[in-house]
């Protein structure tokens, strides 16, 4: 529930902002183009559950600039946020590699390129996942932060918490895009 001086400070935001979709996975990064014949037309596989939820979400109020699948490979991750911002996203999403593992490299390549993080964003995922999984929250790294006025967001893998840090963070996507501007 949002306080009277909130809805009229949001009131000045954009309605609509441009967004980019990255899904990190080494599995499902190794479809090729045959196997997949939306490939390339900011259509989610049907294997990338994540993907979808996020491009879903955002259809009907959002313009979704560009979705990509990529290994977990922080050079390739930054290449793909750069060619994002090039086709003017305002907000980069992103899902999986945020875990633990080996592998996770998601938040080890992205918060060092915050200019301001945005640590309520991942102390409200870490709550509302702890109220329904439990202490299991505790490994979530889900996080948001601002870079060269760009707004980027890094969920887990599971759709369960794609779900989950859509529904936190979709209702402040203006809002966060007209405060990274100014």
């Amino acid at each position: 529930m949002e306080s009277q001086s909130m809805e009229e400070h949001k009131k000045h935001s954009p309605r609509r902002v441009k967004v980019g979709v990255l899904t990190l996975s080494d599995s499902k990064s190794q479809q090729k183009e045959s196997k997949n014949p939306e490939y390339g037309k900011n259509i989610p596989p049907k294997d990338d559950l994540s993907g979808k939820i996020i491009v879903e979400s955002l259809q009907n109020q959002h313009e979704l600039v560009s979705y990509k699948i990529i290994p977990d490979d922080a050079d390739l991750l930054l290449k793909n946020l750069k060619k994002m911002k090039a086709k003017g996203a305002e907000v980069i999403i992103s899902t999986g590699g945020t875990g633990i593992g080996k592998h996770d490299i998601t938040i080890e390549t992205i918060t060092p390129l915050f200019e301001k993080e945005l640590s309520g964003f991942g102390e409200i995922f870490r709550y509302e996942s702890y109220k329904e999984l439990g202490t299991g929250a505790i490994l979530s790294r889900a996080t948001a932060g601002v870079w060269e006025e760009t707004i980027l967001v890094a969920l887990p893998g599971s759709p369960n918490a794609v779900q989950l840090g859509m529904e936190i963070i979709k209702p402040e996507l203006g809002h966060l895009v007209k405060h990274a501007k100014n």
